[in-house]
């Protein structure tokens, strides 16, 4: 009769294959993972080996990058000297009380939207009074409030279609090199009669390079563009309220008492008085 084996023996001995089998993979696993210094030099030998279309959609997108960060850099020293300059010029806006001063502060905030709109608006007053006085008539002075505030906003827009176009435009750039760079793997692939990875793989993960570096340009362009059209939105209802606020400074101006002016004297008249005071004498 033959013995039988205890089942604690058993699935003692089970545990201890399976423990190690799963040492074994794990170890073979931490020999094949390469190190980041192993990576970044197989991505240089990589972009090394990269074929005339490749390199062509690459390079275009390195010029699309560098100048969609040209922009970005110079949207925000715009941006935040525009900000300062009309912080600055409706806090003097608000404390002066004459109009002279008002333009000479406006001289000196030039990046100001706030400021582009008086000047454009005192020069009509101007026109219109003299320089004192109320108003004669305030629909010119509208108008002229309303062409300098789209212009100033238009100034600020000034170049952000480029970042909405290469945010667009970049990922199916970086699609393009991928699927020319896939079409040559395949036709590498079909000469050689060899369909293995090892084969495939190098061709395939050129083209991918191109894709990723077409999102590379695309993102910073799209965060930036949306970031930049917000502001211009809060630049925009900021020149409105002010365009009002000035129409309505405007016509509260008192209008200046006027001496009424000497009435000529009649000649018939003056002949008469003339007389008068010859007699006096």
């Amino acid at each position: 009769m033959a013995r039988s084996i205890p089942s604690d023996t058993v699935k003692t001995e089970v545990f201890q294959v399976l423990t190690a089998l799963l040492l074994f993979v794990f170890q073979s696993d931490a020999a094949t993972v390469p190190s980041p210094t192993q990576a970044t030099s197989g991505i240089l030998e990589l972009l090394g080996t990269v074929r005339p279309v490749a390199m062509s959609v690459l390079v275009l997108l390195l010029i699309a990058s560098l100048y969609s960060w040209t922009i970005i850099f110079g949207k925000i020293s715009t941006f935040s000297r525009a900000t300062r300059e009309s912080k600055r010029f409706i806090r003097e806006f608000r404390k002066a009380s004459r109009l002279q001063e008002i333009s000479a502060i406006a001289l000196k905030c030039k990046a100001s939207p706030l400021a582009m709109v008086f000047e454009d608006v005192y020069e009509t007053y101007k026109r219109q009074t003299g320089g004192s006085g109320p108003p004669r008539n305030l629909t010119p002075l509208e108008r002229s409030a309303q062409t300098a505030a789209s212009e100033s906003i238009t100034n600020l827009e000034r170049r952000l279609t480029w970042l909405a176009t290469i945010a667009s435009v970049s990922p199916f750039v970086g699609l393009f090199g991928t699927v020319i760079g896939i079409i040559d793997a395949f036709i590498g692939l079909g000469s050689a009669g060899a369909a293995t990875l090892r084969a495939v793989g190098p061709g395939i993960a050129e083209a991918l390079i191109t894709t990723a570096a077409g999102l590379f340009v695309a993102v910073p362009a799209l965060v930036a563009y949306n970031q930049f059209s917000a502001r211009i939105r809060i630049f925009a209802a900021a020149t409105d309220d002010f365009c009002r606020e000035l129409l309505n400074s405007l016509e509260e101006i008192p209008v200046r008492a006027v001496q009424p002016a000497r009435q000529p004297v009649p000649e018939s008249m003056a002949g008469t008085i003339t007389g008068q005071a010859q007699g006096g004498r």
